[in-house]
Order: C-alpha cells, then structure tokens, then sequence
C-alpha cells in the first residue's frame, strides 16, 4: 500500500472489515449458532453489506483500481453463494386458467390492536383475498372470527389451540377438497406449522402453512437503542436457536410425506439464512424463479426484507409471483401460480 494517503490507507482498511462481512454471510447459511455465535446475525443484513461492497467498488474505480479487486472477488463469491436480492424480469406472464394460484398472507391478527389506524381491516383484506382470487390462502397469524366470512372457499381448515395450549392462529382455505390436515406443535413457543393435503383434481397435495418463531419486537429506529442491551442480543440468540429446531421438525415432516408439497409463511428470516435453506431444501422459490425487484414482504420503512416465502417440489413449474404493495398488516400478501406437471400421486 505504499503511495497511498493515510485516508486511502483507513479505507482499504474499512474495505477490508466489509469484505469480511460479506465473506462471513457467505456461510451463515451453513452453520449453526453454536458453531460461529456471531454469524447469523449477518443473514438480516446482507443487503447492506453487499451495497457497502459496491460503494467500495466504485470508489477504487475513480481513485485506484486495482483495488477494486477487494470488493469485486468477495462480491462475486457472494453473488455465487446468494445470488441477488434484486431479480429482474423483462416480461410478466398473465395467469392462465389451467395455473393452481396459492397466496399466502401474516395477516397480524387484522390488527385488533389498531396499530395501522385504519378502519375496517377485515373488509379489506376479505375483499383483496376475493378480489385477487387464489385457489389456496395460507394466513398467518389469522383471526378466528373471520373465518366464515370468506365464502368461496368451502374448504378450510383453521387452528390456534392445541394440546399444548394457545397457539399464534394459522388458517387454510382451499377452494379444493382437505382430505386430512395436522399441525406441528413447536415446544416453549407460540408459533406453529399447520398442513393440509388437499384433493386438486386427481392428484393430492400437501400444502404447509409455516410461522416460525418471531424477534419479539417491532424493528422501528426508535427501537433500536435496544441493541445495547444484552437483553437484546439474548432474545435474538434464543430467537435463531428456536428458529433452526422449528426448520428442522418442519423439513423432516416433508421429508415424510409422499406427497407433492407446497410451502407458505412466514419465516421471521431471511434467503439468506440457515433457517432458510433448512425449510427450503431443493424445492423452488418463487419470487426467486418469476419474481421482481426486492420481493419485499415486511412494512420496515428504508429496507427490504422479505421474510415471506411460496415453495414448491418439482413436481411443480412456477409460472407467476406477486408480491402486492398493500398496507393490511406489518407483512404484505404475496401470490404464486404453478403448472402441476407431477404424477398421480393420489394412492401412494
């Protein structure tokens, strides 16, 4: 580094530091917590650090280039071991007739508690739910009462008590017969995994409605002094120790089943995460296969986080995802449509 000003020396040094992250997020994925404590942490901020690479990137381009080489090897390692945040499509394909579309939705209760100061939550997101139209809705922190309101699904399986007690409500509606559904009660906590296999034409598919465990608390800025409290870091500790056995018990059920499976929820993680990976195997992402822009799923004002996935086997062809711009919780529905391309699978 000689010929370089003191200045230029703190920022090859500050570049360093940031390539490290971002090395460092490059197999949060594939370790536990008890492995390397600190590293999970780096699944909530990838796009942050891999924007702090790029702007690196760009400032050797105009001052020294070769030293661009700091941040251009690491980011593409990571492009390699994440691939991108932002998808880019050229061409959205219309719905067609013959597509089964699946939305799935955490509804946060519809805001009994009032925090969005709008009226009428209910109406609206029945409303939006027949008005986008889906063959299967998977909510998330549902609420009880509305069940009967959404009339034309005259299948539907909703569950928020269980032997171990009250559970955060999940709820499935299909407009497609249930043949069986359970639930996957996650010890010492509230959140839950709920299934349903479901008759779609001839075929059988079981589709998972997943809420794994949340951060428990709202990440606003006025929050955040928050994180010099070891309190803090405790309940996120606790959080991501929860959220990978919760992975597990969900990915071994699938594994048993001889179904063709389709996977909706909320994650409390994200794509970048070993709770990710766990949950979603060799099966598709849909936003990952037609998604656009950031696929953001969350209400966190500056950063988009998409915490909210649809998966599916092979024994599916994503043909459509949308995420919807729509303020009807902390979370934003989001909707897929797939091609059935799976053998008769009805008489495993």
């Amino acid at each position: 580094m000689t010929g370089l000003s003191f200045f230029n020396k703190s920022v090859v040094f500050l570049n360093a530091v940031a390539t490290l992250f971002l090395l460092g997020s490059c197999i949060t994925p594939y370790v536990s917590l008890a492995q390397l404590p600190l590293l999970p942490y780096l699944s909530l901020v990838v796009p942050i650090v891999i924007v702090v690479n790029l702007l690196f990137l760009v400032y050797w381009l105009f001052v020294k280039k070769r030293l661009m080489l700091i941040s251009f090897i690491p980011l593409v390692i990571a492009f390699i071991f994440h691939g991108t945040f932002y998808e880019v499509r050229f061409t959205e394909r219309p719905v067609q007739e013959n597509e089964l579309r699946v939305m799935s939705f955490n509804a946060r209760g519809f805001d009994p508690l009032g925090h969005l100061k709008k009226e009428h939550i209910d109406r609206e997101i029945i409303g939006f739910v027949a008005e986008q139209d889906p063959d299967i809705v998977c909510f998330q922190e549902f609420d009880h009462k509305q069940t009967e309101k959404f009339v034309q699904y005259p299948y539907k399986f909703f569950n928020y008590r269980t032997k171990n007690g009250i559970h955060v409500p999940q709820a499935i509606f299909s407009k497609y017969p249930i043949l069986k559904k359970g639930s996957l009660d996650f010890p010492g906590t509230p959140n839950n995994a709920v299934y349903a296999d479901i008759l779609y034409k001839t075929d059988t598919l079981r589709v998972y409605n997943v809420h794994l465990q949340s951060y428990g608390f709202v990440p606003k800025r006025g929050h955040l002094r928050e994180l010099a409290t070891g309190g803090f870091y405790q309940r996120l500790n606790r959080t991501f120790h929860l959220q990978q056995k919760q992975a597990e018990t969900v990915a071994a059920h699938m594994a048993s089943t001889p179904y063709a499976k389709i996977l909706c929820g909320d994650l409390n993680n994200t794509q970048f995460s070993k709770v990710y990976r766990i949950i979603k195997g060799d099966m598709d992402d849909s936003f990952r296969v037609r998604g656009a822009g950031y696929g953001r799923t969350f209400n966190f004002k500056y950063y988009p986080l998409r915490i909210d996935f649809i998966f599916v086997d092979d024994n599916f062809e994503v043909r459509t995802h949308n995420n919807y711009n729509v303020v009807m919780s902390d979370h934003y529905p989001l909707m897929a449509s797939f091609r059935f391309i799976g053998k008769d699978n009805s008489n495993p």
